[in-house]
């Protein structure tokens, strides 16, 4: 009899850090960076040159708890929003402004939230501070709220879409399409890996905050979306969070992009005739 295997990770997984190391994985990774930086320079530079840009809004009194806004040339259909990743200790929203390129031809408002990094505060309190912008900027907006995020981004969107998120019911209600990229839903093998020494999670904590573990919201709908190419335990992931939620009786749906990895996936963000974008914003390709 002939058999199809539907998942394999291949060996045991017993190097959890190598597991992770998206970096390490990449050809070429150390030149991700500048290239986002120089892109998201010339994108804040045209967008605040057209009076359509709001830079540095504070939502709370920690020196990153902030966020940019980018407006659309007529009034916002609704909000989208991106929160980078990173693993929770690293990068900032300057180096991803240009991936609201796609949304905000779309017609939405995008708002990219910075958020205080592990040591100098927990995931527990980096979900917080999420809910707490997230309440804030809603307020500024008509229409669906639609949020995207990238790695531990995806984690924290995710995260938005739980019984238990540290959100205001009217702003849960305006969630319409969630997209998580890559994302994290299950904190427990990270943290056995080297950086738990940054994000001190331990069991109970990393229960608590992964989505996998915890029930959704009714009414969600929520796109898993990893690069074909990407680490074996970030497909593993990008699958499990779709595969538990469905089980509620909410909408999710787990795809593949064939050839990208890690550091490319979001570049359909930029495209406002992609599916990733008609996905996030509920259009159809142009």
């Amino acid at each position: 009899m002939d058999l199809d295997t539907i998942w394999t990770g291949g060996a045991r997984l017993a190097d959890y850090d190598t597991a992770y190391d998206n970096s390490g994985a990449i050809q070429g990774a150390a030149q991700f960076v500048p290239r986002w930086q120089a892109h998201a320079k010339a994108f804040r530079s045209e967008l605040a040159g057209a009076g359509r840009a709001e830079l540095s809004l504070r939502y709370g009194d920690r020196p990153r708890q902030h966020y940019d806004l980018f407006l659309p040339e007529a009034a916002p259909v609704g909000l989208a929003v991106f929160i980078h990743g990173g693993y929770w200790k690293s990068q900032e929203i300057g180096n991803w402004s240009h991936f609201a390129a796609g949304a905000l031809a779309r017609g939405f408002a995008v708002a990219l939230p910075e958020y205080t990094l592990c040591p100098d505060a927990t995931i527990p309190e980096i979900t917080r501070e999420i809910g707490r912008f997230l309440d804030q900027v809603a307020d500024r907006f008509e229409g669906p709220i639609n949020l995207s995020g990238h790695s531990a981004g995806g984690h924290l969107v995710s995260r938005m879409l739980c019984t238990d998120a540290p959100i205001a019911a009217e702003t849960a209600a305006r969630i319409e399409r969630v997209v998580s990229i890559s994302g994290c839903h299950d904190l427990r093998p990270i943290m056995l890996t080297g950086m738990n020494a940054a994000l001190r999670l331990d069991r109970p904590t990393a229960r608590a905050e992964s989505p996998a573990l915890l029930e959704p919201r009714a009414g969600i709908d929520l796109t898993c979306l990893v690069g074909g190419a990407e680490l074996p335990e970030f497909r593993r992931q990008n699958a499990l969070l779709a595969n538990a939620w469905h089980g509620f009786g909410v909408t999710t749906r787990a795809i593949e992009r064939p050839g990208r990895h890690h550091f490319d996936v979001v570049d359909d963000l930029i495209d406002p005739n992609s599916e990733l974008v008609a996905r996030l914003t509920g259009a159809r390709p142009l």
